[in-house]
């Protein structure tokens, strides 16, 4: 069995776009791409290594491939990034399922993408890690798909931008198995599935009147 694992750079509100750069993805009058890069330290590249240390192969919507095959295949042999990316298989999203992919080792995951992560979850093989892809993110989340996270809590807050979350993800709670803070002050945490979320109550056992009057008021 293969896992989908999600690596994603989040702000404090909870926006992934164009972590990476100004022209990385302007949609939407978005401003503030390169947001990311005045808080990488080395404490963020042992960070970026130890998600990339496991084998993987890369799952991508397909604006953030157009991204990655226009960038790490000119990287150079000597960028590790640039040589790992180049030589693993990418699966990619794409409404276009007859869409050429020039970049090596590429494919698409056909019309069906859903059945197609299924069945690639079943097989044999590496795990599967996205990066970036915010609205492929939301399939993943809305067909309970995702198993493991590696999310990058960044100090800054964006206002506007594509959110890692959007309405319709399954609901379940999460593990915090793993968390670290870099001297730029990123919080880097890993989680894993922990099972459907429990409630619970800080009510009085027998409520006031005034909360039952609260209550009456809200229905």
């Amino acid at each position: 069995m293969r896992k989908i694992i999600v690596g994603a750079f989040v702000s404090l509100d909870g926006i992934m776009q164009a972590p990476g750069g100004p022209h990385e993805d302007p949609v939407g009058g978005f401003q503030y791409g390169g947001w990311a890069f005045p808080y990488f330290d080395e404490a963020m590249g042992q960070a970026v290594d130890e998600m990339f240390a496991t084998p993987f192969d890369l799952l991508l919507g397909r604006k953030t491939y157009d991204i990655f095959a226009a960038h790490w295949p000119y990287a150079g042999a000597d960028d590790p990034i640039g040589s790992l990316f180049d030589r693993i298989t990418k699966y990619v999203a794409t409404r276009n399922p007859a869409l050429k992919l020039d970049w090596q080792k590429s494919q698409t995951l056909g019309g069906d993408v859903v059945a197609a992560l299924r069945k690639l979850k079943s097989e044999e093989g590496p795990d599967l890690l996205t990066q970036g892809s915010t609205d492929f993110l939301q399939t993943l989340f809305r067909n309970d798909l995702v198993d493991e996270m590696y999310i990058s809590y960044f100090p800054v807050i964006l206002g506007k931008g594509k959110k890692l979350f959007g309405d319709g993800a399954t609901p379940m709670a999460l593990k915090l198995v793993s968390s670290k803070v870099s001297g730029t002050g990123v919080t880097v945490n890993k989680y894993l599935r922990g099972g459907p979320v429990v409630t619970g109550s800080f009510e009085f056992e027998q409520p006031t009147e005034a909360e039952l009057e609260r209550r009456r008021k809200l229905s």
